[in-house]
């Protein structure tokens, strides 16, 4: 099977490009796996966000996180990427990620 392209959305490319080296390495590494196909080690659904929805959880030396959609067949989409400070995902990381996988829906609807 072919690997899927990746479309960041966002900022989510410079955010990861942010992340320590230890976690850009994890989280490229899982991110490959999705592109492959294949669930990532560490990971959760958010149907919050929309259906179809995940979340990679990377942790080196914190908390990090990717969501993302993969369930089309073009490509995987990063939603939103981030360090998570807290034990619950920032409601203002949440609703980014809400607002993205709308105006995603939206324009693959066009």
């Amino acid at each position: 099977m072919a690997r899927k392209p990746v479309v960041w959305l966002g900022d989510s490319l410079p955010a990861v490009r942010a992340f320590p080296p230890d976690a850009r390495r994890r989280a490229g590494q899982e991110l490959g796996l999705v592109q492959a196909g294949e669930a990532p080690a560490d990971w959760k659904a958010m149907p919050s966000i929309g259906l179809g929805v995940n979340e990679i959880r990377v942790r080196a030396g914190g908390a990090y996180r990717l969501i993302y959609v993969a369930k089309f067949v073009e490509a995987v989409y990063v939603l939103h990427a981030f360090q998570k400070k807290s034990r619950r995902t920032a409601r203002l990381d949440v609703e980014l990620a809400r607002q993205r996988y709308r105006t995603l829906i939206r324009d693959r609807k066009q």
